[in-house]
């Protein structure tokens, strides 16, 4: 198939577009790269996908809405994965346009060239922040997310909106991924694990927020890339037990759905510290800390739709999914023990 990935360079995008080519699909990555984080560990990503004769590099941003609706006239996708957004919760307290400009904005652009182009297949990125002030556990897709607690899932949660409405008036195929805590090679710099081995392995102290009684629901990027791909393999349908009277909010009457993929079972963050310190071989100095504002105090995934509708379940554990991540860590780094560049 021929398709769009936007975010390519990100995390999960990049990680995306290399399943897909190593399956033989054409791809073509779409990404602004902007400073949000380290421009360089972007542009190491995209290296080893520049490279592949299957694969073509666009830099452009979401927002620009005649750039898009060209390059959908141009390139005629049959799918689309839209991994590419301003992420972070934290960052959306100090920095709130740029998530109306990228995830507002942007996915309006991804929806019209879309509907103007006859792609096959929406799948986008939404997030388990959409849950919110929910506190039933596990968090699951045909429950109610109408409290978001940031701007950031609030924007995500208005992407699932702006999808259903055009699954609705238009008949595209579109399919919602709520992404649990992804982790693993290749990671941003911003998240937990990323900022707790830099700091362990200089000799700092990390933050420790909500004294550590947080929990998430921590997901290895191979388990999301593989739920990615499962899910854009299987066009969204109807579901034709959907009620108005009894709305389900992960189905509906048009081709539209959401998923959960997270790990299912959700770890206590010290529970993480402590096997990220036996994979480094270091111990970390702690700064407790109280909750941040737009931070939930836990997250827990049901994915029983995913394993319903498309077979799979993520199961990579966090003491293999962090071996793993502080390998590359360290080779990405050329870190010498205790030392860093």
């Amino acid at each position: 198939m021929k398709v769009l990935v936007t975010g390519a360079a990100g995390f999960i995008g990049f990680h995306l577009a290399k399943k897909l080519l190593a399956r033989g699909d054409e791809v073509v990555g779409l990404d602004n790269m902007n400073d949000y984080y380290d421009v360089s560990l972007k542009q190491a990503r995209l290296s080893q996908l520049t490279d592949k004769p299957n694969f073509r590099f666009v830099k452009m941003d979401l927002a620009d809405r005649q750039g898009i609706a060209d390059l959908f006239k141009t390139e005629k996708f049959e799918r689309v994965v839209n991994l590419a957004a301003q992420a972070g919760v934290r960052y959306s307290l100090t920095n709130p346009h740029s998530y109306i400009d990228s995830n507002i904005q942007g996915f309006m652009n991804i929806l019209e060239g879309c509907r103007h182009n006859e792609v096959e297949h929406l799948v986008y990125a939404s997030s388990s922040s959409v849950y919110g002030a929910n506190t039933a556990m596990p968090f699951s897709v045909h429950d109610n997310v109408d409290h978001p607690v940031s701007l950031y899932a609030a924007s995500k949660k208005a992407n699932e909106l702006m999808a259903h409405t055009y699954s609705h008036l238009y008949g595209l195929p579109t399919t919602g991924l709520r992404f649990f805590t992804v982790y693993g090679p290749w990671g941003r710099p911003d998240m937990a694990l990323f900022l707790f081995t830099k700091a362990i392995l200089a000799g700092e102290p990390i933050q420790v927020f909500n004294y550590g009684k947080m929990k998430r629901d921590f997901t290895y990027i191979d388990d999301i890339v593989e739920g990615v791909v499962r899910t854009l393999d299987k066009v969204a349908e109807p579901n034709p037990e959907w009620s108005g009277a009894t709305p389900d909010p992960g189905t509906a009457a048009v081709p539209y759905r959401l998923y959960n993929i997270g790990n299912n079972q959700p770890v206590e963050l010290m529970r993480m510290i402590e096997t990220l310190e036996s994979a480094l071989g270091e111990k970390a100095e702690k700064q407790m800390l109280p909750i941040q504002p737009g931070d939930v105090p836990e997250t827990y995934a049901d994915v029983d739709a995913l394993v319903g509708d498309v077979g799979f379940k993520p199961a990579t554990s966090i003491e293999d999914g962090i071996a793993s991540f502080v390998k590359w860590y360290r080779e990405f780094y050329r870190f010498l023990k205790g030392s860093a560049r």
